[in-house]
């Protein structure tokens, strides 16, 4: 700067004058010489980056260069240049040097930021991201980062060391304990889910409480994002996962086979024995015939062998129809392309109730998809409520209007008929 003052001098220009225009000049030349260094760095050093990344055989470069991590390294090329051309300003040497310092670490916090999200982003490429993520100890690592540069600015600013104000840390660590107490129960919850293989990005889960009934999408520090069915999103704080309850269908879904748990009710009315014509038309169905040939065999044989009376039909053994109807659908869901053979299948009478006697269906369909397993659920039932006629069996429901109805309007039919 001394240079451009004597130059300005030899033009008889007034010394004060003289040494404002020197110092306008040289701020003017450093800006230049940041403005070309910074293009220089972006349009030339960042596309030959770019280039050989996009060319390359490697993802990992791809993510850093998605992240901006190069183009943010490139603003520490001004800095430096203005760093070293602080001593051309005596009186604000000091000054210059410590706001261009402090200008380094911010954007070195920036790029640290970057590059542990890039991390992130390259680790979730692998399945293992999927049974055990590190968002949550990315974030740990970022808010520590964070934490100390911003002592280092704090600390550059005031000339004073790092280690003073890291020492007064413990004096505020119960401020700071109740600043980050979500993010400290966060990291523990993380660490805990993860370890215990709790939840997954991807895993279903339910959590009434919450109101979340859907995917997980993402597995933070904080929280668990959960994509719900209905397309809303619902945030659960990571440490409530450990310490309320929850679903996880991941089992369900990686089984092979969804539950189907649904009850017929019977009216308990309509069950009886068997008649011969009614054994006889059972006889004629598919899957029905060989049972109704084998167990008409064992009760003649047992019946015989006792010698019973079956002049009267509570004597002995004898075929109900609601047995019978048991039978056919365990023989039609054991048919049924739907269902998962492999797993449990059963038809079980439960207690019967005021609403009639439950005939539960216990079994698995072969297919998680919600869609299907619904689809083959209804074909099922659909059938076995238009069959159950079929064995003389009614199905209970509360009676309808259409039923009252029909009890009101029966005497006025009856008295059409007489008079008739």
């Amino acid at each position: 700067m001394n240079y451009i003052n004597n130059q300005l001098l030899k033009f008889e220009i007034d010394p004060t004058f003289a040494g404002y225009l020197s110092i306008i000049i040289m701020i003017l030349f450093i800006a230049v010489i940041c403005i070309v260094a910074n293009f220089i760095t972006k349009k030339v050093v960042i596309r030959v980056i770019t280039h050989i990344v996009k060319n390359n055989k490697f993802t990992w470069d791809t993510v850093l260069l998605e992240r901006r991590v190069f183009h943010k390294l490139s603003h520490f090329v001004p800095a430096i240049i203005i760093y070293y051309f602080a001593s051309t300003f005596p009186s604000y040497q000091k000054l210059i040097e410590k706001s261009a310092i402090a200008y380094l670490i911010i954007m070195g916090l920036m790029v640290m930021n970057s590059l542990l999200n890039a991390i992130n982003d390259i680790y979730q490429t692998y399945d293992i991201s999927k049974v055990k993520p590190i968002k949550g100890y990315i974030q740990v690592i970022n808010i520590i980062v964070i934490t100390l540069g911003v002592i280092l600015v704090i600390a550059n600013l005031v000339g004073k060391s790092p280690l003073v104000f890291l020492s007064g840390i413990g004096a505020l660590s119960a401020v700071l304990m109740l600043v980050f107490k979500d993010s400290l129960l966060g990291l523990v919850a993380g660490i805990q889910l993860a370890s215990n293989d709790m939840v997954r990005v991807g895993d279903w889960i339910e959590m009434p409480k919450y109101g979340a009934n859907g995917d997980i999408i993402d597995i933070s520090l904080n929280t668990v994002k959960v994509q719900n069915f209905d397309k809303t999103i619902t945030m659960i704080p990571s440490y409530v996962m450990i310490s309320d309850s929850f679903i996880n269908w991941r089992g369900m879904q990686t089984s092979g086979g969804r539950r189907i748990k649904r009850s017929l009710f019977i009216d308990i009315n309509s069950i009886s024995f068997c008649t011969e014509e009614m054994i006889k038309k059972f006889s004629t169905i598919d899957i029905l015939s060989d049972h109704i040939i084998e167990r008409e065999r064992e009760i003649a044989e047992y019946n015989t062998k006792n010698d019973i009376n079956r002049s009267n039909p509570v004597n002995g053994r004898a075929l109900t129809n609601i047995g019978v109807f048991r039978a056919y659908i365990s023989n039609y869901i054991q048919h049924h392309p739907g269902i998962n053979q492999e797993m449990s299948l059963m038809v079980r009478q439960l207690e019967p109730t005021e609403h009639g006697l439950p005939l539960e269906i216990y079994a698995f369909s072969n297919d998680i998809r919600w869609a299907v397993y619904e689809s083959v659920q209804a074909d099922i039932f659909d059938h076995l409520f238009a069959v159950a006629q079929e064995f003389g069996i009614r199905l209970f429901q509360n009676p309808s209007g259409h039923d009252l109805k029909m009890i009101v309007d029966e005497p006025k039919r009856e008295v059409m008929k007489y008079r008739d």
